[in-house]
């Protein structure tokens, strides 16, 4: 499994020449390293002198972004392994008519599910980054960037789950499932971005000096 890869192992293994793991897997990795910077920060909260009002807030935080990053680490592996069975499907047998059928059908399912799988690593990482407005704002104020951090981390898992959505959708021949996936993704990416320039416009403001 590539979660029990070391860091260095890990990195070595996306800078090889295998096509996995890919952009979907680091797009899931961004979204594990999100979930824990905001854990973190909301864990730096707890206890702390000022914040007694947000502490109820935070441990709840703090059990949703644990449990989030645990998806996200899921859906390292499962991403490549929804390529896997893509590629799988293009080496089954083609010499008869009923094979060719067969073969194209298999290629039509495994890469729906290709596509489904970043799709739902985009609607949780945009979930996070709903959390991670309020783990910035109410938060503790030594830990500020680091949920900036955070949200950059949570949209760059949106928006490259999303590319990785929409390169399954070109192949698919089900008109209506990639007119409802790509109207999906269209406004996920919209939405986040959105959400990540809100959130580092106001704290940059607040950091200025």
């Amino acid at each position: 499994m590539l979660v029990e890869l070391a860091v260095k192992e890990f990195l070595n293994k996306v800078a090889g020449s295998d096509p996995v793991p890919g952009g979907g897997s680091i797009a899931a990795l961004n979204g594990a390293i999100a979930s824990a910077l905001a854990a973190m920060v909301a864990n730096l909260t707890i206890g702390k002198k000022g914040y007694e009002p947000h502490e109820e807030l935070m441990r709840h935080i703090s059990e949703v972004a644990l449990h989030q990053k645990e998806l996200f680490v899921a859906d390292i592996d499962r991403d490549s392994e929804a390529y896997d069975g893509v590629f799988a499907c293009f080496k089954m047998p083609k010499a008869t008519d009923e094979e060719k059928a067969a073969r194209s059908a298999a290629i039509q399912e495994a890469t729906k599910h290709a596509a489904l799988v970043p799709m739902q690593v985009a609607r949780n990482a945009y979930e996070l980054m709903t959390i991670l407005m309020d783990v910035a704002r109410l938060g503790n104020r030594n830990a500020v960037t680091d949920a900036c951090v955070a949200m950059m981390s949570a949209r760059s898992a949106v928006l490259g789950a999303l590319m990785n959505v929409r390169i399954n959708l070109g192949s698919l021949k089900d008109k209506e499932f990639v007119d409802r996936l790509q109207r999906e993704a269209d406004e996920l990416e919209r939405l986040a971005c959105a959400r990540e320039k809100e959130l580092l416009d106001e704290i940059n403001q607040e950091l200025k000096v």
